[in-house]
């Protein structure tokens, strides 16, 4: 069993910069391969990015390449997603997840995840 909490979401301004954090508990927490995914209203939810579990290697969506960095801390127990140059259409619940046994790289479809977070709000608007 693996237990996820994500924080750091809220409101901010286009052109502005969040960072969202996931802490990750139980079970090897430390081996795990984990990504980001956001959910808009109305819309289907969507690959933002992915860490790997041993050796740093990172994979973006398109639409945040450039602009969102995903990083975990040494004890890999905690993923980030800075988020810079925000704009209105980032604006989504985003959830973090773990990947407990894949091994092909990258880890950008739902179904390569086996635990989820409850999801934090960002929100971009003037």
């Amino acid at each position: 069993q693996v237990q996820l909490v994500e924080s750091g979401g809220g409101l901010v301004q286009p052109g502005g910069s969040l960072r969202l954090s996931c802490a990750a508990s139980g079970r090897s927490a430390s081996t795990y391969a984990m990504g980001w995914f956001r959910q808009a209203p109305g819309k289907v939810r969507e690959f933002v990015a992915t860490i790997s579990r041993s050796d740093g290697r990172t994979y973006y969506a398109d639409s945040v390449k450039g602009r969102f960095t995903i990083s975990r801390d040494n004890g890999k127990t905690t993923v980030y997603l800075q988020m810079n140059s925000l704009k209105p259409e980032d604006t989504a619940v985003y959830y973090c997840a773990v990947d407990l046994y894949g091994s092909s790289w990258p880890r950008r479809y739902q179904y390569q995840y086996d635990y989820w977070g409850q999801g934090t709000q960002v929100t971009v608007s003037s």
